[in-house]
């Protein structure tokens, strides 16, 4: 009588991507979430001021790619062509002459001059989502905004889980000294006003995203530090740690290799929360005028613009929406992972 054969065992981030599988709303809003990151990196090709190809008197020309002057399609100027140009579309339609332009034929600072409706313009057929009070088109200002926010706060969140992280890592398990001294290195730096210091440096300097970032960044990985230093503290009392170091094993080695990758669970949990609070973090900034530079697409710039215009209710209602919905995925990813990481369900 033969016996039956075990079920195969599975790693434990296996088995914790299964858990985080069977948490439905969590598992669709990653995919939701990541099916619209992957549209807004496509944002060139969906909305675009632009063709994506012109046929032009037997000649093939790529707009999309690089700029082309007005006399090449029959103008008088040597300037870049504009394609909403009712002369310039006339020309691409005429003899045979053909252009193959985006779902959305207007880009994020592209100012609608031919408008039938004054600025800002309720959604026609024209522009989906209406326009804003510049007459730029509203649904390429969401989609490139969108793009700004996500990879903004990406990059945040890469670089606080860095910091956070080495930090985190040096003073749980050197302790002593070394910890009470980062604690009050970190009390004194968390302490400082960050508004206040993000004021001052928009007057000094002038508004980019990636002065944004450096100063965003010296704030946001107090956080995650904590929640590493806890574990490296917990982690390094146990057996496997004191059998590394009999064995001559290095401080850096034994950090790296054996007590990080046990101590990662509140970094993973922490990274949908922390992007959360990015986007939040950028979009505030935007609102009050101290985010990207002008001109910049933005959220939080549209969000101004809805509170100057309260009769264009389109501009603060598809903005909020477009929020709302982002950080709705953002969280319930957050919790997905923080049920699929729980030690409590690792027998599951």
């Amino acid at each position: 009588m033969g016996t039956a054969s075990s079920p195969p065992s599975l790693s434990p981030s296996r088995r914790a991507w299964l858990r985080f599988r069977r948490n439905r709303l969590g598992y669709w809003s990653l995919r939701i979430f990541a099916t619209l990151v992957l549209i807004s990196l496509c944002a060139e090709l969906l909305c675009n001021d632009r063709p994506l190809i012109v046929r032009y008197q037997g000649q093939t020309y790529f707009p999309i790619l690089r700029d082309y002057p007005e006399t090449a399609f029959g103008g008088d100027f040597a300037t870049p062509t504009d394609y909403h140009d009712p002369f310039i579309k006339q020309r691409l339609r005429a003899d045979g002459n053909w252009a193959l332009r985006t779902l959305n034929p207007y880009g994020p600072d592209t100012l609608n001059y031919f408008s039938r409706e004054p600025s800002p313009s309720a959604p026609n057929s024209e522009n989906w989502l209406g326009t804003d009070d510049r007459g730029r088109d509203l649904l390429a200002q969401l989609l490139y905004g969108f793009r700004i926010s996500v990879l903004f706060g990406l990059a945040l969140t890469v670089t606080g889980v860095l910091l956070g992280v080495v930090t985190g890592a040096i003073q749980g398990f050197f302790g002593g000294r070394t910890d009470l001294a980062f604690q009050r290195f970190i009390e004194i730096w968390g302490s400082m006003p960050e508004l206040y210091l993000l004021i001052i440096f928009s007057a000094l300097f002038a508004p980019s995203v990636a002065l944004l970032l450096i100063l965003l960044s010296l704030f946001g990985w107090m956080g995650l530090s904590d929640y590493v230093r806890a574990e490296f503290l917990r982690n390094r009392q146990l057996d496997y740690v004191k059998a590394a170091r009999a064995l001559g094993v290095g401080n850096g080695q034994i950090i790296w290799r054996h007590i990080l990758p046990n101590s990662l669970t509140p970094v993973v949990t922490f990274l949908p929360f922390r992007m959360s609070a990015a986007i939040l973090a950028l979009t505030s900034l935007d609102f009050l005028g101290l985010g990207v530079p002008p001109g910049t697409p933005s959220l939080g710039e549209l969000l101004s613009q809805g509170k100057n215009n309260i009769d264009a209710w389109w501009i603060s209602l598809s903005t909020f929406g477009v929020l709302v919905v982002t950080l709705l995925l953002l969280t319930f990813m957050g919790d997905a992972l923080r049920d699929a990481l729980d030690p409590r369900q690792a027998a599951q």
